[in-house]
């Protein structure tokens, strides 16, 4: 009798165990995830860790779905989706762009980040003779020597009818020779640098108004050539996306910045890492680097400081998610997840940990 318990109990004990080992192994069961090192979203410590924002939000959602994650890292974008096809990997994790071709070989999550592209150029100063010769030509020092003139010619009249008289200083002199004294005197007042005054009352006045004059005008001037030497020489040729097409532009192989270049007829340099990029611009070799606008913001703001800026605005919007193969059972779990990070406040205490107020 005792033996025939003590097997029943048993027998019990296996059943049980062996009911709840599936499930087991189903919720504990790692996910093979695909992804590549994308500074602020992911990235490499010394100790060979991965971090980032995308890391820190998929570690989130594999903890809701109970899951533990074998990372892959991947060279580019093209190896990490090939992955996916492949089903080497179960899913797909970076700054992955969401597209319509895409769409239709891979299924994707909801979007974990809205971004777009951006354009970045060296910092320098370009001291070509192009450069110069287009700060010479640009319709604000253009507008700068106009004025100057009138604030030259007019005073020089005045003074020249009101000072040819006797005892003025162009006393005698005919029109051609006394007016080109009378341009050199405003010429020098409206540098500060007139070292004769007029005689007459009336020509002291003007004398005064036009002193006055010269101390706006020569804040104005500063300001104005100052402005231009820095959008001539540090922007170059490129300010904006309008600028790209037949410009020498570095971008990744395989990304939807290189797509986007692609169709403006640029001419692209298409490297397999984002840092061949930074080199190819250090360098000289490309105009401009356009990429993801987080990725480029993150690198002028850190490795490219001083070196590098960002020129234009954000364009060509574009959505990040997570990638899976198509068919995949996992998507709705993550989507869930992601839904419930979003409503914990999960994700805005991510975002401010890598972006702070970026917007």
């Amino acid at each position: 009798m005792r033996q025939r318990v003590v097997r029943q109990w048993v027998l019990g004990v296996v059943t049980v165990l062996a009911i709840a080992t599936p499930g087991m192994a189903q919720t504990t069961a790692s996910l093979r995830v695909s992804t590549r090192l994308i500074p602020p979203f992911v990235i490499q410590e010394s100790n060979q860790q991965l971090t980032g924002f995308s890391i820190d939000l998929w570690q989130q959602v594999a903890a809701r779905l109970g899951k533990q994650s074998e990372f892959q890292v991947q060279a580019n974008v093209q190896n990490l989706l090939q992955s996916l096809r492949e089903k080497r990997a179960d899913v797909g994790v970076a700054a992955i762009s969401v597209t319509a071709v895409r769409e239709r070989d891979f299924d994707f999550s909801h979007p974990i980040f809205d971004s777009g592209l951006a354009i970045m150029v060296r910092a320098k100063p370009d001291n070509s003779g192009l450069g110069l010769l287009t700060l010479l030509l640009s319709p604000a020092l253009g507008q700068l020597l106009g004025l100057m003139l009138i604030l030259i010619l007019v005073p020089a009249h005045i003074i020249y009818f009101l000072e040819r008289k006797p005892g003025g200083i162009i006393e005698g002199q005919g029109y051609i020779p006394g007016i080109f004294k009378a341009c050199w005197w405003a010429a020098a007042t409206l540098s500060a640098q007139a070292d004769e005054m007029p005689k007459s009352p009336w020509g002291r006045i003007i004398a005064l108004g036009a002193m006055l004059t010269s101390v706006v005008f020569v804040a104005y001037f500063t300001a104005t050539v100052t402005t231009s030497l820095t959008v001539q020489q540090l922007q170059g040729g490129i300010r904006g996306p309008e600028d790209l097409p037949g410009k020498r532009v570095a971008t990744t192989v395989g990304s939807t910045a290189a797509t986007y270049l692609q169709n403006q007829r640029a001419d692209v340099l298409a490297v397999k890492v984002i840092d061949e990029a930074y080199t190819a611009l250090t360098e000289g070799r490309v105009e401009a680097v356009v990429f993801d606008a987080p990725v480029l913001l993150h690198y002028t703001a850190n490795a490219g400081r001083g070196r590098m800026m960002l020129v234009g605005s954000v364009f060509q919007k574009e959505s990040y998610a997570i990638a899976l193969p198509n068919g995949s059972p996992y998507r709705e779990p993550i989507n869930k997840a992601l839904l419930q990070i979003q409503e914990d406040g999960t994700y805005a205490t991510l975002y401010q940990k890598w972006f702070g107020d970026q917007q």
